[in-house]
């Protein structure tokens, strides 16, 4: 390998570290179920970008590998299956419910990413790794926004997201600190996401049919009633 093509390549991971940043800023931001999902899709291709670069600056074919599985799971699998199995007006919903507007939100997250860069800061600067000083900060910004966007979000599929947001947070560090995960664990993950999209699309759309909302906050009222004795 051509050694003035691998800062070439940690050059665009950073680049892909950015974008990764702002689609997370961009799923907190929007209010549109379907917005937050290409918000989630676009972070996920970014993601398996990131992961054919460092794994060309590595030569690791883990990494190549996990690329291909990203984008299989996570780019195609997962919103096609929770296209399959929702109702559409889930998705043409134009406004999700949530604890604070959107202003507010993008201020808390804008903290919360500093707050990340703050925490990871001795071992980044421990590092001379500068895939490692790149990934790690972002990977826990994003764990720390998906925690947010499942805690303010009060709709289901919005809160899937989340999950697999902060799920995307945690692969973006760990790429750079284990680069080499065998690839049975890889696969194990991705099916792991894609069967957790599997059931709660479908837990959503059979609470959807039968109370008429995917609201989280109004399920908790829900309550069962006496049964009288036969």
């Amino acid at each position: 390998m051509n050694g003035a093509q691998i800062p070439l390549a940690e050059g665009l991971n950073a680049l892909m570290a950015g974008l990764i940043l702002i689609s997370a800023f961009g799923m907190v931001a929007t209010r549109q179920v379907q917005g937050v999902m290409r918000f989630f899709i676009l972070q996920s291709a970014f993601l398996a970008i990131s992961a054919f670069l460092i794994g060309y600056s590595r030569s690791s074919i883990h990494l190549w590998a996990l690329g291909a599985i990203t984008i299989a799971a996570k780019v195609i699998a997962i919103p096609w299956v929770l296209k399959r199995t929702l109702p559409g007006d889930l998705y043409e919903r134009r406004e999700i419910d949530q604890v604070l507007n959107i202003p507010a939100s993008l201020l808390l997250a804008l903290l919360l990413a500093i707050a990340a860069e703050f925490l990871v800061g001795p071992l980044v600067a421990a590092s001379t790794d500068p895939v490692v000083r790149v990934n790690l900060p972002i990977g826990l910004a994003g764990i720390l926004i998906g925690a947010y966007s499942l805690i303010a979000r009060r709709e289901a599929l919005p809160q899937l997201v989340g999950i697999l947001a902060m799920e995307n947070g945690a692969f973006f560090a760990g790429i750079a600190l284990a680069p080499d995960l065998p690839l049975i664990a890889e696969l194990a993950v991705a099916i792991d996401v894609v069967l957790i999209a599997v059931v709660i699309g479908v837990l959503t759309r059979d609470i959807k049919r039968v109370i008429g909302t995917t609201q989280a906050a109004g399920m908790t009222e829900l309550r069962e009633g006496p049964q009288p004795w036969h």
